[in-house]
Order: structure tokens, then sequence, then C-alpha cells
């Protein structure tokens, strides 16, 4: 899952994607994106839209996702910046927009996970391509109506897939105590490839299924996120290494 990531600015965007200008009078975005800030993604037919990040669910009386509540429990938070795909047919916040084929690209420089294979320290790694190019992430989009001011809101998810086969991702988050020791459900966005991205916003519900893959190791230029920070990462043993540096270890 991820709930951090640098956005790319509205130029590069344009210029990736063979976009045209968008109406500058509509919303901007800062560069680092976390959960509840607006966002930019790309949707069927080119359009550059900024929403939420963070699914909005239909019943939710705030934008800030919150469940239904009923006579017996209150409200709660609930955090929708993520999708997983093995349950987005059926669950409720995300599943009519999957329905709808309301799929969209999210523009991404990096993202970063947490990797914790150090002395039981979190390090931040960052997830880059090797190419120099931006992410095309997998994401859904859908629009609420503000119950107060009968205005319609646009916010986004990532969708995420398994990961617990691949060298690198599957190092990333604390194994979860919850899981199957032997299938401990690690998880990682989905970056798509640029031949798919037309069939991804254009095609059916199926067609969309077949281009969620996890990628090669090969496509990721990756490492700690603090500047000057050195790690030797053992992909075989998930173990890592500071090294040493001038000044001393980190």
């Amino acid at each position: 899952m991820c709930n951090r990531y640098t956005s790319p600015e509205e130029g590069d965007i344009e210029r990736f994607w063979k976009l045209g200008p968008r109406n500058k009078i509509l919303a901007t975005w800062l560069p680092t994106l976390a959960p509840l800030r607006p966002g930019p993604y790309i949707k069927a037919g080119g359009e550059l839209e900024v929403g939420q990040w963070g699914m909005i669910p239909p019943t939710s009386a705030t934008r800030t996702p919150m469940t239904k509540g009923s006579a017996t429990r209150k409200p709660a938070r609930m955090s929708t910046n993520n999708a997983r795909i093995e349950t987005i047919d059926n669950a409720w916040t995300f599943r009519y927009p999957w329905r709808d084929g309301k799929r969209c690209l999210i523009p991404a420089w990096s993202y970063v996970e947490p990797y914790w294979g150090i002395g039981g320290k979190n390090i931040w790694w960052r997830f880059a391509r090797a190419d120099g190019r931006p992410w095309a992430l997998a994401g859904l989009w859908n629009e609420w109506t503000d119950p107060e001011t009968g205005e319609l809101v646009p916010s986004y998810t990532m969708i995420t897939q398994n990961c617990d086969e691949h060298p690198l991702l599957r190092l990333m988050h604390k194994p979860d105590p919850k899981a199957d020791p032997g299938r401990p459900d690690k998880r990682s966005v989905i970056p798509l490839d640029e031949a798919d991205w037309d069939a991804w916003l254009h095609g059916s519900v199926e067609k969309a299924k077949t281009l969620i893959q996890v990628p090669s190791l090969e496509l990721f230029d990756h490492g700690p996120e603090e500047t000057g920070k050195r790690v030797a990462l053992n992909l075989e043993t998930g173990e890592g290494v500071l090294l040493e540096q001038e000044g001393g270890l980190f």
C-alpha cells in the first residue's frame, strides 16, 4: 500500500502524457501528497483532474471518508486512499466506480514504503522508475455530492495488489500478525506500462484486470528516501546493513 508519494508538476504531466493545458483556475496540488490532500489523475479522454486522495464513500456525511454509522455505532474514519484489487468488486466504497469504468492513471515521480529490516526501526524506502520517467499508477476515481452545499467533489484511490513473491517489494512493511505466516499479504501499488494506458482507461473491467501485474525488479530505482543514507539491502534474506560514510555510521 502507499500513503505518500511525489507528484509531477502540471507541465511535466502534460508533456509525458501529451495532454492539452488544463484550465488553470482549477485546483492545484503540493509536490508531496498524503491522504486527503488534493492530487492529479488522468481520466479517460486525456482529462487531467484534481481530486482528494482518499475516495469518499457514497454514504459519508463529510469529505473525510466516514462509515455511515447506525443506531448502535457511531460513524468511524475510513482509510480509502488504497483499494485492494482482490475485493474491489464488492467493496462498498469502490465497487460502483470500478463497475462503471472510472479508472484513472495517477502520475508519480516516486512513492515510499516503510522498510523495517534494520534493528526494528523504519527507514522510508523510495521507489522511482529506473528510466527516469514518472510512474503511471493504476487508480480509480469517483464524485461525491456534499449534502450541505450540493458541490460535486472528486476523489480517487490507488489500487493495490499482493506482492508476496516479489524479491524487493515483499521486504516492505511490518509483517501482519493476523496474516497467514505462509502468505503475509504484502501490498504494492500497480504501475501500468504505456502500451496499456488506453486499455486501462477505456477497456472493459475484464480487460483491466488482465493488466494488473507485479512489476519486474529491473523497473525500479530504489533506496532510502533520506538524502545521504546508504543501505546495503540483501534481497535474498531481506536484511539491510547501514553503510559507513564520511562522518560515521547513519
